[in-house]
């Protein structure tokens, strides 16, 4: 179980007490934001009130008064005297709806796996088009070097020989010497995480991961049996910026991985595995400096933790801040990698890079679920892999276009929400006004958007404040996203009664 000092909580508070209310509320009103924010993760022990009063300077009694408003919110566990859990309320009974109508009952806007209606703006995909000409030649390629293989069986639990050399030569060049041998070849990144837990942890074995994180990663944590044990990103100076407005329009949230907390979390747990996404973490579009990727892998390292890195956006650096791939800081890290990003979901190829023992291993237990991807699209992605920056340029350009057209149209229309400025990626990560992130996502196809609610990125219900919005669409479709979301907003604040918040966020593919 995780827990949190007082000079932590003191950190994490800030400036708190503003004196506009009793002292105890004001305290009562900045923790539970914190959950609710996920900065402080569930299930999250609090310092005594003893030890947190005097952190603060503050008496005991207003101390022992927020942790009892707290509790009586359902914000808290454990009595007086007791170290005081943290949690989230639930504040409808299972199985109630709140919403009814054709637009929302539709299979096509909640089952996961499926894509949105036609006409219909979805920005719960996070994903490009095809790099059009490019993956194209890449296949008529392929085409003709497909018959060399057509003799064989067309099994191969580790990839195209050609695709793995090309791989690992990337690795190479980035600075992390790699061989073909320490590259498994997959069907997308999920499919390479899928891979990694079924050989490394067993259920209920705990794994780190960022809080926020990604969804599908999540999923497949808990599908696994693991514990998810969630670390929050810490607010760093400037932390939101209202409507993207500071610096002009593409200035944001300087969010960061604490890394503190991340260290406190693998000493005291010592997880399995952690799971993380530097480049440029989902949904927030941040990206983790050297020195912290260094002090990560130190710590992974000190704590008998296999630390698991999701480079999957990585070649989509839209600000060309460099970085070295973690894998460069220790021979122990384990690398997912993928096209879906950078050029098309529709390759379905990825890649794992680990030490040779380990992808053999990961080969093994591969024979359950697979016994190797398609070749054609091995022998193209070979191609792809090898001129990685012919489309990136232009692609890069389009994307930073977007991302100011979004930013910009976020603090035109919507300026009270407070978006963190992606240095990368496709998305950002949106601070609502109000906890309504799952009201906003059931109500959105009425005004012709579909939405990924924010608690679909965290854990027990975190992040009702919080929407990632992808800036994948061209401008006119980003202003038309953003003016129906302020449709949306609207009908949520002339209804009071639909801000309530549903038990769970409506299941939708994301990506």
């Amino acid at each position: 179980m995780s827990s949190l000092t007082a000079s932590g909580l003191s950190r994490l508070l800030g400036e708190w007490n503003a004196g506009a209310t009793p002292g105890y509320r004001e305290l009562a009103d900045v923790v539970r934001l914190l959950v609710l924010d996920g900065r402080v993760a569930l299930d999250t022990a609090l310092p005594s009130e003893r030890a947190l009063s005097e952190a603060l300077g503050v008496s005991r009694t207003m101390v022992t008064a927020a942790y009892g408003l707290l509790r009586e919110q359902g914000f808290l566990t454990g009595g007086q005297g007791s170290r005081s859990r943290t949690r989230i309320p639930r504040l409808t009974p299972a199985g109630t709806t709140l919403f009814t109508g054709p637009a929302r009952n539709d299979p096509a806007l909640t089952a996961p796996g499926l894509a949105a209606p036609e006409g219909l703006i979805d920005l719960a995909y996070a994903s490009l088009p095809a790099s059009g000409e490019v993956v194209h030649r890449a296949f008529a390629a392929a085409l003709t070097e497909l018959p060399a293989l057509l003799p064989g069986f067309g099994y191969d639990a580790l990839g195209l020989l050609p695709l793995r050399e090309a791989v690992a030569a990337r690795y190479t060049a980035a600075g992390a010497p790699t061989t073909a041998g320490q590259i498994m070849v997959t069907s997308g990144a999920q499919h390479a995480l899928n891979i990694i837990l079924r050989s490394l942890a067993g259920r209920q074995d705990r794994v780190l991961v960022e809080h926020p994180s990604y969804p599908n990663a999540l999923d497949a944590i808990r599908a696994a049996g693991c514990r998810p044990v969630p670390v929050a990103f810490s607010a760093g100076p400037g932390t939101g910026t209202r409507g993207a407005r500071a610096h002009g329009a593409l200035a944001g949230a300087a969010q960061a991985w604490d890394m503190a907390a991340l260290q406190a979390v693998l000493q005291q747990q010592r997880p399995r595995l952690a799971y993380v996404v530097p480049d440029f973490h989902n949904p927030t579009g941040q990206l983790m400096p050297d020195l912290q990727r260094r002090h990560l892998v130190r710590a992974a390292a000190a704590a008998g933790t296999v630390l698991v890195v999701d480079e999957t956006l990585r070649e989509l650096n839209l600000d060309g801040v460099e970085t070295a791939p973690v894998a460069a800081f220790s021979p122990a890290v384990v690398t997912i990698g993928s096209l879906s990003k950078s050029h098309w979901g529709g390759l379905r190829t990825g890649w794992i890079r680990a030490s040779e023992d380990l992808v053999q291993r990961f080969a093994a237990a591969r024979t359950s679920l697979d016994l190797g991807g398609p070749l054609m699209e091995q022998l193209a992605a070979a191609h792809l892999v090898r001129a990685l920056d012919e489309p990136l340029p232009a692609r890069i350009a389009a994307l930073r276009d977007s991302r100011a057209a979004l930013l910009e149209l976020l603090a035109g229309h919507l300026p009270e929400w407070e978006a963190t400025y992606p240095s990368g990626g496709l998305s950002a990560w949106c601070r609502l006004p109000a906890p309504i992130s799952t009201a906003l996502t059931v109500i959105a196809p009425d005004f012709g958007i579909r939405l990924a609610a924010g608690p679909r990125f965290g854990i027990g219900g975190a992040f009702e404040r919080y929407l990632r919005v992808p800036f994948t669409l061209p401008p006119d479709k980003l202003e038309a996203a953003v003016l129906a979301l302020r449709s949306a907003q609207d009908r949520l604040e002339a209804a009071p009664q639909l801000r309530r918040t549903l038990k769970s966020a409506p299941a939708v593919a994301i990506a």
